[in-house]
């Protein structure tokens, strides 16, 4: 098997495992990620995470120009913008998944670190997350407004609609958004109960000794 051939099983692998889990549905959501020859594999426009078709991802050059497959997902300025400002990004995934577009809804959530630090794996593997206001689903101001973080956060949420991750390769960024969803469901479940959060120290020993991008 070639290695486009693998990344093309390991994208549509990873997407049927998350909307088998219910992390999203329908046809929501989307995932790329980059290969060898610096181009893009990319979930197409309408299809569910259940049955991606590896031989029918679509398919992008170095230069960004769909040269196979299907037509894309209409997010790619949401892609493009996180393969544009993060140089270390080798995949981006974007879920519907409930937990934290319910928490996104929330009064109290913060737009500049949107997951309270309820356990140290979601400061470990996502950093601050932002949350950003609410976009009409398509609108290329989603990617403008990920330009303007100038590649300084790995995750969005997108209010009302769904968390956006970039990780460096696909396994990783699928990991990351399953722990972002895990910390919001935890968020909504404690929501009232005045939780014991992580004390700043204890954010701060796990920044350091895992090299966390935190203070941006």
């Amino acid at each position: 098997m070639t290695e486009d051939a693998r990344l093309r099983e390991q994208i549509c692998a990873l997407a049927k495992s998350m909307f088998e889990r219910g992390l999203t549905h329908g046809s929501t959501g989307n995932i790329s990620a980059r290969s060898s020859d610096g181009g893009l594999l990319v979930s197409p426009t309408g299809t569910s995470f259940g049955r991606l078709d590896p031989s029918r991802l679509s398919r992008f050059d170095a230069q960004g120009r769909h040269i196979e497959g299907d037509k894309p997902t209409k997010e790619m300025p949401l892609h493009s913008a996180f393969y544009d400002t993060r140089s270390q990004t080798g995949a981006v995934v974007h879920l519907h998944c409930c937990h934290a577009v319910a928490w996104s809804m929330m009064p109290d959530a913060d737009e500049d670190d949107f997951l309270p630090p309820l356990t140290p794996y979601a400061v470990m593997q996502l950093g601050r997350v932002k949350l950003l206001p609410f976009f009409r689903p398509g609108d290329p101001a989603m990617g403008t407004a990920v330009r303007g973080l100038a590649g300084k956060r790995s995750a969005v949420m997108l209010a009302s609609h769904g968390p956006v991750v970039a990780g460096k390769d696909v396994e990783a960024a699928c990991t990351a958004i399953e722990e972002l969803e895990a910390t919001a469901r935890l968020a909504v479940l404690m929501h009232g109960h005045r939780p014991r959060l992580l004390t700043e120290r204890q954010i701060q020993d796990v920044v350091t000794t895992f090299n966390v991008e935190w203070d941006v």
